[in-house]
């Protein structure tokens, strides 16, 4: 693995969020200042063919990234910002698991990614559309 590669993937693997490849290029020029956008998409592309990058379109019309988990985990998109929560949901995934089985299917993977758009707070306190 080249130098520029290492560098990259350690952007990758300090990440805390989903960064698209321009904000990857971001990060990694800022350690060293020589490596080239094209060096970034080709670097994302192999740790996605390897297995080693996970690919997400949140629906605002970049690729984005994050390490492949260890762990599975879904995602809450808030559209207006774009910031992405993970979380993990013991009944999600029976629920899901059941959902199959109705069908007659055992699940072996799945994708869930949901999108929305914070509460607003009105005078009493209440949450409300």
């Amino acid at each position: 693995m080249t130098e520029q590669r290492r560098v990259i993937a350690r952007v990758l693997s300090d990440a805390q969020d989903h960064p698209d490849v321009e904000e990857v290029y971001r990060r990694a020029t800022a350690v060293d200042p020589r490596i080239s956008i094209a060096t970034v998409y080709r670097t994302v592309r192999l740790f996605e063919e390897a297995d080693i990058l996970e690919r997400h379109d949140f629906g605002d019309g970049r690729a984005r990234y994050e390490e492949a988990p260890s762990n599975h985990h879904d995602h809450l998109i808030d559209v207006n910002s774009g910031k992405v929560i993970e979380f993990q949901s013991d009944e999600i995934e029976a629920l899901q698991r059941e959902i199959a089985r109705r069908y007659g299917y055992r699940l072996i993977g799945h994708r869930l990614e949901l999108y929305g758009v914070p509460l607003q707070q009105d005078d009493a306190g209440k949450a409300s559309k």
